[in-house]
């Protein structure tokens, strides 16, 4: 499964408008404490839309010496030293090889973003001290414990004007835009922030870090990323990927009142839609999981209305993404010694549904967002329309009130121009999503599949990328195998980022296919060279 994240935009200020009523109507739902006006995706952190800690000033409006922007242009360096033999929480993958990924990942955002990654065995080396001592935009402390690398760090860093550290000694000390923010050993991981230095930039550092703490403790890959970007964006210099975290101020309100007032007040009254807002302002603006969560919680066709209205009809929040280019992925060309055509793809697609009620299912994917859900089923197919061709993902959702609950979703699927690549767009929750999906590899038996996709949600300003990895009943298959291993790489995965998906009591899943529709043509499993066309 890999739908877009439609979680609605405008959350805390519909419930604003619930304490203060519409013009020209009354104030007749209960009050909600006041909330900041939060768009909650991958990308986005806040615009405030009532009185409250401002947001982080981006980069390029900052003045003065500490924390001025580079140009756009220009290179981003960033230093990360780690523990040697530092083990991380993400599959106990090593704390240097997580961050030699990241410095990576950093690049398909912008090339122009360069991170060198040292152990602390080398603190006092020559390279170090020299890319310590040259533009250095950020130094990033992972795992570091050893005293006489603490104290060679303190002494050699004074100049960077942005330092951040994650499981680290208490002496190492953050540093945001030149101010110093002090780690105390309360509440989060970074504890209470007092500041020690610029006192005019500790509300806004407070903020960054928060965002910062929150997105890290989830554990993986997307967010370790993204706790950079962050700090690149409020203090070194603006971040395409991130240029909705800009307030849009109250034109947003405006917007929603001029044209949606009918679904905002249909929403208010609805229990299940004002849950769901209630529910997307209790998260964090980047946990996409949570925000996902929300929304297959407490779908309902008037959330739906609401999200159509606001976002994609009338882009209230004036958002925009793309769907990423990178990594770039290369189809299979092959399979069972023919060349691959449009029509061997689709078969692959179309997998086990004949012989199965459905096509795949998820062992495991690359995106915590969607992979949190259990129990997900693929159905793909031809349409009774020529040329048709669909997908429809089946998954279960135990909601934030210990329900459980199935859901399904319905994409039109069109072939790109390469074979084994195709175009998918889907109406989840009121917001178009757009992706570009890539079939890296099947196994010549079908045991397993891996396919890759990028995507956006334009309206929604959101851009995402993940991959799944499929089986017929969903058990994990063997991640040694070198042909799984090479099409991982492919797709620049490594095995720790993959979040396995709960196949346990998955009884009762609503399957089937519309009646008329066709499934393989040429291949499928145990078959081939024949023409199949199949109901």
């Amino acid at each position: 499964m890999a739908t877009a994240l439609p979680a609605s935009a405008s959350a805390a200020c519909l419930l604003q408008l619930s304490r203060r009523g519409l013009p020209g109507t009354s104030s007749v739902l209960s009050p909600l404490r006041t909330a900041t006006f939060r768009w909650h995706g991958a990308c986005n952190v806040a615009c405030s839309c009532s009185p409250g800690p401002r947001p982080a000033v981006p980069a390029e409006r900052r003045d003065g010496v500490a924390g001025h922007a580079t140009s756009p242009e220009g290179t981003v360096r960033i230093v990360a030293v780690v523990g040697e033999g530092s083990i991380s929480p993400i599959k106990d993958a090593p704390w240097e090889e997580v961050m030699r990924h990241t410095a990576d990942r950093l690049k398909w955002v912008d090339e122009g973003f360069e991170m060198l990654v040292f152990t602390d065995n080398l603190v006092g080396h020559d390279n170090l001290r020299k890319e310590l001592l040259s533009h250095c935009d950020m130094l990033v402390n992972v795992a570091i414990t050893n005293q006489d690398a603490v104290q060679w760090l303190i002494n050699n860093s004074k100049h960077i004007s942005n330092v951040i550290c994650f499981q680290s000694s208490p002496s190492l000390v953050n540093k945001l835009g030149g101010t110093y923010v002090q780690y105390t050993g309360e509440q989060d991981m970074f504890g209470k922030l007092t500041s020690i230095g610029k006192p005019s930039g500790i509300e806004e550092s407070t903020e960054v870090m928060k965002t910062i703490s929150n997105a890290w403790e989830r554990h993986n890959s997307d967010d370790i990323r993204f706790c950079l970007l962050v700090v690149v964006n409020a203090y070194i210099r603006p971040v395409a990927m991130l240029k909705n975290l800009r307030a849009k101020g109250l034109s947003t309100l405006t917007c929603m009142i001029k044209n949606c007032g009918p679904q905002i007040l249909n929403c208010l009254f609805d229990p299940n839609c004002r849950k769901a807002l209630q529910c997307l302002n209790s998260c964090s603006p980047t946990d996409q999981v949570c925000n996902y969560r929300c929304i297959a919680s407490y779908e309902s066709p008037y959330l739906e209305a609401f999200s159509l209205c606001v976002l994609q009809k009338n882009n209230c929040l004036d958002l925009n993404a793309e769907i990423p280019s990178k990594p770039n992925v290369m189809p299979l060309t092959m399979f069972r010694e023919q060349k691959l055509s449009h029509e061997i793809a689709e078969d692959l697609f179309v997998g086990w549904l004949d012989s199965m009620e459905w096509s795949w299912r998820v062992a495991a994917g690359q995106n915590p967002a969607y992979d949190q859900f259990p129990c997900q089923y693929q159905l793909f197919y031809r349409g009774k329309a020529k040329g048709s061709f669909w997908y429809e993902p089946v998954f279960q959702v135990k909601t934030l009130e210990g329900e459980l609950v199935w859901r399904r979703r319905r994409y039109r699927v069109r072939r790109a121009s390469t074979p084994g690549t195709f175009y998918f767009s889907v109406l989840d929750n009121g917001v178009i999503s757009k992706e570009y999906w890539t079939i890296v590899d099947v196994a010549e038996d079908f045991s397993w599949g891996l396919f890759h996709y990028h995507g956006a949600a334009q309206a929604a300003g959101l851009s995402y990328t993940g991959a799944v990895l499929v089986t017929p009943d969903g058990s994990y298959p063997d991640l040694e195998d070198p042909r799984l291993a090479s099409a991982l790489e492919n797709c620049a995965i490594k095995k720790w980022e993959l979040y396995t998906v709960d196949n346990c009591s998955c009884m009762g899943a609503p399957l089937g296919t519309p009646e008329g529709s066709k499934l393989h043509h040429q291949i499928s499993p145990g078959k081939e060279s024949s023409v199949l066309q199949r109901r």
